[in-house]
């Protein structure tokens, strides 16, 4: 399990929900650190809660973190495999006097904390079963089954320089000894944790800011076992746009609903590493110059904040610029979402060239496209009325006779055709192309009117200009 490059840092995500915005972010930050030194990044599930944990939320990690391009570089380590290695260290712990069995009773507890309260102090254990020389211990009890406490310096104080906010100072008097194993002998989040950076060989750990009064506690323990701490960097949480919380009214879905939304994986990354970190005033960045310019200590200290809008520009400026045939296997999941077969259509990489100047996401590509590939479910109410008139209907007649005759079923010989019949006709062209549009598409919007008849083929456009007559007539 251990790995020892010069940078190794972990993305650690518990399974109690989806892979949510920010966790996404946080992945991307500890990815984008390692990569730019030539180091690991390590995924570690947490996922000792037994009653929140789901199969359904590990498979929604994983499925999430693959599809932005950010997989483990070694096999992921799951928490509960390691019950064995946590009790060894407990044990070890315990025979070396930086642990201890407390007996103190939930009630006992309970009672504690409501009298330090009553004094308006700070409620905190007492340390009444910390052993010390010369104290006495008080006699165990019966049928009460100890936890595990670590017995933490009374003295001093821990430092954290953090990465993001700078020197940070904690007294080990704020301190109390912390619980590392209950009483059924399962360990704690904060033992489990450092337990897993020692072995894992993490060298920087980058995570949210709630995760900050953890760090005093678990370096504590490290400097216990013998083990060097990691370096902290604690990311800022992110914001809606309104400057509270992120909810899912702001878009706090998990991050492989922003799949369904139509968002391309690295337009996402690209928006996401700009929450909170920038280089200068460029906004689109490539997968090479995150790597190559991203600094961890030249993220914010201040939250950041969540801009839908924001979020969808980014994702049209990939879909304007990417390979098409980088873009066709999601939108080919964005056609089968809405049950179209992409078999039975034109080219993927085509129709995604003619479109993406007009779409800003997949789904909205989709929705657009699906006449290319499947039979029209009727016509778009206002824009029928508008250019399916007894006129329209007349003008389509006329050229659907003409592109029937057309020897060749080719880009040039269609404009040269519409345009012809629209000049002859002593018409715009628009006057023209939006009967057709309607007609074929079953709306006024599809690409440049040669091409949308290109590459919806002649079989179809003749049939569907045809059928486009006769609602007409039959309406009338």
């Amino acid at each position: 399990m251990s790995v020892s490059p010069s940078v190794v840092t972990r993305f650690a995500p518990s399974p109690t929900g989806y892979l949510h915005i920010g966790g996404a972010r946080t992945a991307l930050f500890s990815y984008l650190y390692a990569k730019r030194h030539g180091g690991k990044y390590l995924l570690r599930i947490e996922d000792t809660d037994l009653e929140r944990s789901s199969e359904d939320a590990v498979k929604a990690i994983f499925e999430g973190l693959d599809w932005l391009g950010l997989p483990s570089d070694v096999e992921p380590v799951f928490q509960t495999q390691r019950f064995d290695r946590y009790k060894e260290v407990i044990e070890q712990m315990l025979e070396a006097g930086t642990a201890y069995h407390c007996y103190c009773s939930k009630e006992e507890l309970d009672a504690m904390r409501a009298a330090q309260m009553a004094r308006k102090e700070k409620p905190r254990y007492d340390g009444r079963w910390r052993p010390e020389p010369g104290k006495i211990l008080p006699e165990r009890p019966e049928g009460v089954r100890p936890v595990v406490r670590f017995r933490n310096p009374q003295e001093g104080e821990v430092l954290v320089d953090d990465l993001i906010k700078g020197p940070i100072s904690f007294q080990n008097t704020e301190l109390d000894d912390l619980i590392i194993a209950r009483g059924d002998g399962t360990p704690t989040y904060n033992f489990c944790v450092v337990v897993d950076d020692w072995d894992m060989g993490i060298t920087h750990v980058i995570r949210g800011d709630d995760h900050v009064n953890n760090t005093p506690r678990q370096i504590n323990i490290l400097k216990a076992l013998g083990a060097e701490p990691p370096a902290y960097a604690h990311v800022p949480m992110i914001l809606g746009a309104d400057g509270v919380k992120l909810s899912k009214r702001h878009g706090a879905v998990g991050v492989i609903e922003y799949r369904a939304l139509g968002f391309l994986p690295e337009a996402l990354l690209n928006y996401l590493v700009r929450l909170g970190w920038s280089h200068g005033d460029q906004e689109l960045f490539s997968h090479a110059e995150m790597l190559e310019m991203f600094d961890i200590t030249k993220v914010q200290k201040a939250p950041a904040r969540f801009d839908m809008e924001k979020a969808i520009w980014v994702n049209h400026q990939y879909l304007k610029t990417a390979d098409p045939l980088h873009v066709a296997p999601e939108f080919d999941w964005h056609l089968r979402r809405i049950g179209v077969d992409p078999a039975k259509g034109p080219a993927l990489a085509v129709v995604i060239e003619q479109q993406r100047e007009r779409c800003k996401t997949l789904v909205e590509m989709a929705e657009k496209s699906k006449f290319f590939f499947a039979e029209l479910e009727g016509y778009n109410e206002k824009d029928a009325a508008k250019h399916l008139t007894a006129d329209g209907a007349a003008l389509l007649d006329e050229l659907r006779a003409r592109l029937e005759a057309l020897p060749e079923w080719t880009a040039l010989a269609l404009h040269e055709t519409v345009n012809g019949f629209a000049e002859g006709k002593g018409l715009g062209l628009g006057k023209v192309a939006q009967p057709i549009r309607v007609a074929i598409a079953g709306m006024a919007i599809s690409p440049p009117i040669d091409q949308t008849l290109l590459l919806l083929g002649r079989e179809r456009t003749l049939a569907r200009l045809a059928a486009a007559v006769s609602y007409v007539r039959n309406k009338s």
